[in-house]
C-alpha cells in the first residue's frame, strides 16, 4: 500500500483511515478486533478516534472507543504497525483546549489507549474561551515528553486555522500539521475554497471525515423507507432530495463503469483529490470493510471524477415555483 506524507509530521499513512467512532457503538468489542485486524491486515494504518467517542451511546460517558482500541493493541501487539490519531476538547460539554484539560486528556487517553505515545493529537473543536498560545505551549510539552507525534485540528474555519498556523510560526511553537474537516461528494462547501486553499498553501494533511455521508453514499439509503435500516438512518434524511439522488445516479453509473461499488467510488473520489490525504471512513461488518478497502485500489479517470464533479455540484435552489 503506498503511503502519504501527514503534513510535515513525519508520519507516513495508508490513503484511507479507519473511524473509530463505531467502536462501543455499532461495533462491540469483538467486532472491533476483527475490523482492527483486517484494516492493518489489508496494509492500511491509520486509525482515528476521540476521547469522547462514543458518548451518545445510552449508558456510555465517552472513552470507550479509546478503551477498545487499548485492548485490541494490547491484545494483537500491532500498535507499531498502527499510525493512531486521538482528540481532545470534544463531547459533552465541549472541554476545551485549555492547558489544565489538554494534559489531564492526554494522560486519559493514554491510559485507555495502553501506550505511552499519540501520533497524531488534534483539536477536536476550535475553543475561543482559551488563547491558541495556551493551546499550542500545552501540545509543545506533550511532545517534548514524547507522549505526543504531531498536532492537527478539526473543524476549524480558515480563518481560525491561518491564525494557529501564524502563532506557532511567530512562537516557535509546534505548528497543526493536520485538519480534518467534514467532506465529501455532497458536503463540499465548507472545505473547497479557502480551507482547502489554507492546507493546500501550508502542506497540511488533510484527513476528511463524514467521506461517506452517513452512509447515505453507499446507496444503501434512496427513499424514506430506507431510514430505519441502521441506526444512523435519521442523520441521512438531510440528504433525501433532487441533488443527493442525482449523485447516487452518477455514483452508480460510475460503480458500473468499473464493476464496483458507490462507497468505493465515492471514497477513491476523496482519495483522488490532490489536497485529500485520506479520508475517514467506517465499517461494521468485514464485508463492508472490504469494500472500503476496494476503494484504495480503484482509479477513476478523469471523466469518471467530472461526472460525479458535476453531479454534486451545488447549485443556487431555483425558488420559481
Amino acid at each position: 500500500m503506498q503511503k502519504r506524507k501527514l503534513g510535515n509530521s513525519g508520519l507516513e499513512v495508508s490513503p484511507l483511515a479507519f473511524g473509530g467512532n463505531v467502536f462501543g457503538w455499532t461495533a462491540d468489542e469483538q467486532t472491533s478486533f476483527k475490523l482492527l485486524d483486517g484494516f492493518v491486515d489489508a496494509g492500511l494504518n491509520l486509525v482515528d478516534t476521540a476521547e469522547s467517542y462514543s458518548h451518545w451511546v445510552p449508558g456510555n460517558k465517552g472513552g470507550e472507543s479509546e478503551t477498545i482500541i487499548g485492548k485490541w493493541f494490547k491484545k494483537s501487539g500491532k500498535r507499531d504497525q498502527v499510525v493512531l490519531a486521538t482528540k481532545a476538547g470534544g463531547g459533552p460539554g465541549k472541554k476545551g483546549l485549555s492547558k489544565s484539560h489538554l494534559l489531564s486528556a492526554a494522560e486519559g487517553s493514554l491510559q485507555r489507549l495502553q501506550t505511552d505515545y499519540i501520533d497524531l493529537y488534534q483539536s477536536h473543536y476550535p475553543d475561543p474561551g482559551t488563547p491558541i498560545q495556551e493551546t499550542l505551549e500545552a501540545y509543545a510539552q506533550l511532545i517534548q515528553q514524547g507522549k505526543v507525534r504531531a498536532i492537527g485540528a478539526s473543524n476549524y474555519t480558515a480563518e481560525q486555522l491561518s491564525e494557529a498556523l501564524k502563532v506557532s510560526q511567530e512562537l516557535g511553537l509546534p505548528r497543526y500539521e493536520t485538519m480534518q474537516p467534514q467532506y465529501n461528494l455532497y458536503d463540499r462547501s465548507g472545505y473547497e475554497g479557502a480551507l482547502e486553499r489554507v492546507c493546500e498553501q501550508n502542506g497540511l494533511g488533510v484527513i476528511s471525515y463524514y467521506s461517506l455521508a452517513s452512509g447515505f453514499l453507499t446507496g444503501k439509503y434512496r427513499s424514506e423507507g430506507d431510514l430505519t435500516k441502521s441506526p444512523r438512518g435519521q442523520g441521512v434524511k438531510k440528504y433525501l432530495n433532487e441533488r443527493g439522488l442525482r449523485i447516487l445516479k452518477a455514483l452508480d453509473e460510475v460503480a458500473n463503469k468499473y464493476h464496483s461499488t458507490p462507497a468505493r467510488v465515492s471514497l477513491a473520489w476523496l482519495i483522488a483529490r490532490p489536497s485529500i490525504t485520506a479520508p475517514i471512513a467506517s465499517s461494521t461488518n468485514l464485508d463492508q470493510l472490504n469494500d472500503l478497502v476496494g476503494a484504495t485500489k480503484l482509479q477513476l479517470d478523469r471523466a469518471s471524477i467530472e461526472l460525479l464533479d458535476q453531479a454534486s455540484e451545488e447549485k443556487t435552489a431555483n425558488t420559481a415555483r
